[in-house]
């Protein structure tokens, strides 16, 4: 069972005090907290992609170069970057760049994006945003198989016999298909026989996500793949204190700030205490309270949906950062230890 923090490298207003770090700033916090996740003992670190002003991470491959050489064993991965606006040739080289620098932990998980800001932004049309995502996996998936390439499709000119450098560490380099929950998207992965990851955010009942990992194997064994051999990662909000008490206080400013901004987006109904009540109970999809809690909700997850990595997705908003670093610090010494064990037994049993 693999542990990890994911991040959207917030830069909203502190709910404290109004003020809104830099980009630059949040950007080398960031940096320290990958560097704490290895320290502590952590599998993964995820980056995702975004092109707003309350996101500093418009390049993940990049942040995570800044912070490769400082570490020795988590593994970075973007979490997700929106393949479907992106050139898969330049994808493909930032993380073969990123693989290479960090020694072979380089990681791609591409998703459609729930966030379309980069669709204007690349000259993209939201009405090619399926076909778009298809065509640009296939291309993807391509550019790893062989350092020569030939290819064409409807939205990027033709290679023709190119060479795609440099190349990476691992091979073939690891690349995930993520989703907010589409069933189809847990049969093209299972299909392509790719690791496959889920976002269980939102007002959800993590439980209820064991039908798209059915899915997903069910596609997987159909088309002959080794289901056994395949990862399965979940992304969720959460925190980490000392008591639930703690946690729920501390996390829930920023939670409630940024839930609504999104809500206001989308048309959705105001986000309320009693929903962040309902969500943090152990059918909810936030992951807050002390370590045991913390633990008993993933090791809940791993019996009754079946992943076999889990990402902290912390901070959701601004928290001070001193806050976000001892979370961290709490989820790699005190709640990783604690999923490793049971689910080692539970193997056993």
């Amino acid at each position: 069972m693999e542990l990890g923090i994911s991040t959207f490298v917030e830069t909203t207003p502190d709910v404290d005090t109004g003020e809104t770090l830099s980009h630059a700033e949040r950007l080398r916090e960031v940096v320290k907290e990958i560097v704490l996740a290895d320290q502590v003992g952590l599998d993964v670190y995820g980056v995702g992609e975004h092109h707003r002003p309350d996101f500093a991470a418009s390049s993940p491959a990049v942040l995570m170069a800044a912070a490769a050489p400082l570490t020795t064993r988590i593994r970075l991965t973007s979490a997700v970057m929106i393949l479907s606006s992106a050139d898969p040739v330049r994808v493909f080289q930032d993380f073969a760049t990123l693989d290479g620098l960090s020694d072979g932990r380089a990681e791609i998980m591409v998703g459609r994006g729930s966030f379309v800001e980069s669709f204007p932004l690349f000259g993209y049309d939201l009405k090619d945003y399926e076909e778009l995502f298809d065509e640009k996996l296939e291309l993807l998936l391509k550019l790893r198989e062989s350092g020569q390439v030939t290819w064409s499709g409807k939205h990027r000119p033709a290679i023709t016999h190119l060479g795609i450098y440099p190349r990476p560490q691992q091979n073939p380099l690891p690349v995930w298909i993520a989703s907010a929950g589409s069933p189809e998207s847990a049969v093209r992965a299972g299909t392509l026989g790719l690791p496959f990851a889920l976002a269980i955010i939102g007002n959800v009942n993590p439980s209820d996500y064991a039908r798209h990992v059915q899915l997903y194997k069910e596609a997987a064994a159909k088309a002959g793949h080794d289901v056994s051999q395949l990862p399965i990662a979940s992304h969720s909000h959460g925190f980490v204190a000392e008591s639930n008490e703690l946690a729920l206080e501390k996390f829930f400013p920023s939670t409630h700030a940024r839930t609504n901004v999104r809500a206001v987006e989308k048309g959705l109904p105001p986000y309320s205490r009693a929903d962040y009540d309902a969500a943090s109970s152990m059918d909810g999809a936030l992951y807050i309270g002390d370590p045991e809690t913390v633990a008993r909700k993933i090791i809940h997850l791993y019996q009754h949906v079946g992943i076999t990595r889990f990402l902290l997705h912390v901070p959701h908003g601004s928290m001070p950062h001193a806050e976000v670093m001892q979370a961290i610090r709490l989820f790699g010494t005190e709640v990783a230890p604690r999923v490793r064990e049971e689910v080692a037994r539970l193997k056993k049993a």
